[in-house]
């Protein structure tokens, strides 16, 4: 039998990787293997890959020769980076270059990395739409992603670059999901009207990236965005009243109340969803859900993945961050 090719996963314990882990592990008959990349080999998720006799290797995304010898001998690698970690696309640059460095020098064939838009495209600094945030950008975390990009086409590293959605997971995990009020009734706040919102299970990103690296080197260079459904608000809502067995209501506010909200990186989120909204048509035409269930057969409707997590959902939790 030919060896395996080695496809290494950065955040292999997170999301995103975790998913990719565990598409390739599903499938008996691929010419991949994967190689699980972490910074704490002693944590539960690393365990329980090693337990499947996955193997675990160690290395920080700040460490650039760390994720050098990660990626040595592997013939794909799966980056990412998680801004909601640091809250600082410094940082989250930095970790780009380094992994975009450490896939050049260790000869990885094929790079897929997990990036966002930037959105200074749409709305440079000195547009007063929405204000700018940390003095150099409009929505960091997209921003930060967006810009490194580049690193990946200077270095000369074969990638395809995976634009990523919305995790309908934050409703479960981020504080994104309904909130009881004190007259009893679930609310799902929004500041994007009734514009449409790309979204995805995140379990289904490392399904999309596993038949990205199976499709082989043809995809290189390319940009691929990818979507389980395109739904507004209001219909995540009735979405999630058919799941929960409880009416959802859904109330609109303005980018401006929503930055207000106080929560960490509210103001972030407060213009990624007023970009979402002024710029939807062209950010929805990004996001194919046709060419996702290409790439992965088994992804998720909304309404799938709210059945499967109803009871994950917390309802009565302080809100905290969402990705994507």
């Amino acid at each position: 039998m030919a060896k395996r090719k080695v496809i290494a996963v950065v955040g292999s314990t997170g999301k995103q990787g975790g998913g990719l882990v565990r598409a390739i592990r599903r499938d008996s008959g691929s010419e991949f293997d994967v190689r699980a990349i972490t910074r704490k080999p002693e944590s539960d998720a690393a365990r329980a890959h090693s337990d499947m006799g996955i193997e675990v290797v160690k290395a920080d995304l700040d460490d650039a020769a760390s994720v050098e010898r990660a990626f040595e001998g592997a013939y794909g690698a799966f980056c990412m980076t998680n801004f909601w970690e640091s809250f600082s696309p410094e940082r989250e640059k930095s970790q780009a270059r380094n992994a975009a460095a450490a896939a050049k020098r260790a000869g990885v064939e094929h790079v897929i990395w997990s990036t966002l838009d930037d959105t200074r495209r749409w709305i440079p600094l000195s547009d007063d739409r929405m204000p700018t945030l940390m003095g150099s950008y409009k929505v960091p975390h997209f921003d930060g992603k967006g810009e490194a990009d580049a690193y990946f086409a200077e270095a000369g590293v074969p990638t395809t670059y995976l634009l990523t959605v919305f995790y309908w997971d934050n409703f479960v995990f981020f504080g994104a999901g309904p909130k009881r009020g004190e007259d009893g009734v679930l609310r799902l706040v929004s500041p994007m009207g009734d514009a449409k919102l790309p979204g995805i299970a995140a379990e289904d990103i490392g399904g999309c990236a596993y038949g990205i690296f199976k499709e082989g080197k043809a995809r290189i260079g390319e940009r691929v965005g990818i979507a389980g459904g395109h739904l507004t608000w209001r219909e995540m809502a009735e979405g999630l009243s058919r799941a929960l067995g409880e009416k959802v209501e859904y109330q609109s506010v303005t980018p401006e109340t929503y930055r207000g909200f106080g929560f960490p990186g509210a103001e972030d989120m407060g213009n990624m969803y007023q970009f979402k909204r002024d710029f939807n048509e062209e950010y929805c035409a990004s996001r194919s859900i046709e060419r996702a269930r290409e790439l992965n057969p088994s992804l998720h409707t909304f309404d799938e993945w709210a059945r499967e997590n109803a009871k994950k959902i917390p309802l009565s939790v302080q809100r905290r961050t969402a990705t994507g």
